[in-house]
């Protein structure tokens, strides 16, 4: 894209931002919303409190930090051991993204690697 075509693709997009923001602000919805906030605030400040000691009142399981909520638990993979019966050799992988078991799956394939496992 030239410089000019991202200059006026820009000029665009600040004059539609414009238009929103216009339009937000004769919102009375916004108007109200704003007005709580700073109401809150000054209330807060008479008191001496924080949001943070708000939120600690209102939810304290949410004031033990910020982690993510745990998503679920995975099960660990299990180790698998493959011997191969005409080198002796041992591969231990708890996944199947190992370079010497993806050899010996393309040199001896899938199936036959498969009932090397122990």
């Amino acid at each position: 894209m030239s410089i000019i075509a991202e200059y006026k693709a820009l000029e665009a997009q600040i004059a539609e931002q414009q238009k929103r923001l216009e339009a937000l602000k004769g919102d009375e919805k916004l108007k109200r919303e704003l007005e709580f906030e700073t109401k809150l605030r000054a209330l807060l400040a008479d008191y001496g409190y924080s949001l943070r000691n708000i939120i600690a009142l209102l939810d304290p399981s949410a004031s033990r930090g910020s982690v993510a909520p745990v998503k679920g638990v995975r099960r660990e993979r299990v180790l698998k051991i493959y011997r191969n019966p005409e080198t002796g050799e041992v591969v231990e992988t708890k996944g199947g993204n190992h370079k010497v078991l993806k050899a010996w799956k393309e040199q001896y394939g899938a199936e036959n690697v498969e009932s090397w496992l122990q």
